[in-house]
């Protein structure tokens, strides 16, 4: 290992260097890791053992270790303080992005990291968004911001940026989620909100530095934007919209979806009348998506009782951690066993077995079992 690549950056390094080989994407790598243990193991593999998983290609760039001058530039960019890589052998990796079928492996982000422990909830429509649309989304997103739910979106024009400037209105926490490397600023209109976003909230993307915007990029992004949420509501879609997707990658992962109906002659209301013939629950206040939410989420004797509905940001005993926790016993209890016990839905399981693991009341452990602590 050169000066280039300290000991103390070897990890990272590894991780770095692992993850922008060409031809290795989230599912390839996650494999590699469940083969060999960690990317020092998979680079300590012959290229024999690598053929198991991937092609020879791939197989010969491993096997020739790491490529110090590719990954300089980004051990350069984490020299600041704002910028960091974020894996899977993380302990403050989003434990909810677990849930999801692909869940990328390294994750770059600029900001502030601690709105990932957060509950969000994504925010997201039509690039070409009327006034009312954008201003419905900056509106929604303000009072929910209030309520203690980060906002969640992609940085694009339109309803994403206003859903933004809604949470930066209520000096609430946001995450953009892009589809190009952090050192690329996408589009470039937004420069300004991504400053912005950065000082009060989290710039987030799976993409190496360098990485510009590819139309292939954004499916990838979404599913981050709909895994990292509790729900996803969308604010204006045409029927092809890029927010469909997202809303239907929210249903595959157990999330809930919400949309705002709008004018049956609008072309950017018919994507959203879709989702509500499709069971998205209608939308015309934030209680309606606060409602929907609250079995979700861990409420604090005050803030159960408290007359604007308020969302804490810490988990607490309720009737429904309780009910969890008796379900688990003491010995190991596999995810689906609780389900079944609870009759809580696969989204609010997962969530509130996580929020009672930052709470230090359970562990997970293998196969998908968890441990109770207290």
């Amino acid at each position: 290992m050169s000066q280039i690549v300290s000991e103390t950056d070897r990890d990272i390094a590894s991780w770095i260097a692992l993850s922008i080989i060409d031809g290795i994407g989230s599912v390839t790598l996650c494999q590699l890791l469940r083969k060999f243990g960690s990317p020092t193991g998979v680079f300590s593999a012959s290229k024999s053992q690598l053929k198991e998983i991937v092609d020879d290609k791939i197989a010969s760039s491993i096997f020739s270790g790491l490529d110090e001058n590719a990954i300089a530039p980004t051990l350069a960019w984490l020299s600041d303080p704002q910028n960091h890589i974020i894996t899977l052998a993380d302990s403050f990796y989003p434990k909810v992005l677990l849930e999801i079928a692909n869940p990328p492996a390294v994750l770059y982000a600029k900001g502030n990291i601690d709105c990932l422990s957060q509950p969000c909830l994504a925010v997201v429509g039509s690039r070409n968004a009327t006034p009312q649309g954008e201003k419905n989304a900056e509106d929604f997103s303000e009072n929910l911001s209030r309520q203690g739910l980060c906002i969640v979106s992609g940085m694009a024009l339109g309803i994403d940026g206003a859903a933004h400037r809604g949470a930066l209105k209520a000096n609430g926490a946001t995450i953009a989620v892009v589809g190009t490397g952090l050192d690329i600023v996408y589009p470039a209109k937004h420069r300004g909100l991504a400053h912005q976003i950065v000082s009060n909230g989290l710039i987030l993307s799976e993409f190496a530095l360098g990485t510009p915007s590819k139309a292939q990029n954004f499916p990838r992004r979404n599913r981050i934007i709909s895994g990292l949420s509790l729900g996803c509501l969308v604010i204006e879609a045409n029927l092809d919209s890029g927010s469909l997707i997202t809303a239907r990658l929210a249903v595959e992962q157990g999330r809930e979806v919400f949309a705002i109906p709008g004018s049956i002659h609008s072309p950017v209301a018919k994507g959203c009348h879709q989702l509500i013939k499709q069971g998205a629950k209608l939308v015309e206040s934030t209680d309606d998506i606060l409602s929907e939410l609250q079995p979700l989420l861990q409420f604090s004797n005050t803030s159960s009782t408290s007359p604007n509905g308020s969302l804490p940001k810490r988990a607490n005993e309720t009737p429904e951690t309780n009910t969890v926790l008796d379900s688990m016993g003491f010995e190991p209890i596999h995810f689906d066993t609780i389900l079944t016990h609870t009759g809580l839905t696969v989204s609010a399981l997962s969530t509130m077995l996580t929020l009672l693991e930052l709470d230090g009341k359970v562990s997970p452990v293998n196969g998908g079992k968890f441990q109770r602590l207290v």
